[in-house]
């Protein structure tokens, strides 16, 4: 008898989270920034697309996610990408206070 443990997982049973997204059907460019975005374009852009997040029942899925890949474009989880880096820097202090200490 083949061993299961081994097999992949289902795709659709790891991206099912998305199917209850606040974002869903909304046009991706609210969460990704053009080449030539700055300033106060920017920040009105991003703050639209955290608004949608902020009320997203599956937040915590989509940082999460976004976390575990580094995912280096787009508001994701409600974290903007210098957010998600400075969250990423932080854990890396803090597992390498870990094996020090």
């Amino acid at each position: 008898m083949a061993e299961v443990s081994r097999l992949p997982l289902v795709v659709a049973e790891e991206w099912d989270w998305q199917l209850h997204a606040a974002c869903r059907g909304v046009d991706s460019g609210l969460f990704f920034h053009t080449d030539n975005e700055r300033g106060v374009a920017r920040e009105r852009r991003e703050e639209q697309a955290k608004a949608i997040c902020s009320r997203c029942p599956v937040l915590r899925e989509c940082r999460n996610h976004a976390l575990s890949v580094e995912e280096p474009y787009g508001i994701w989880g409600g974290l903007g990408e210098s957010e998600r880096r400075e969250l990423l820097r932080q854990r890396r202090r803090a597992r390498r206070s870990a094996h020090v200490g």
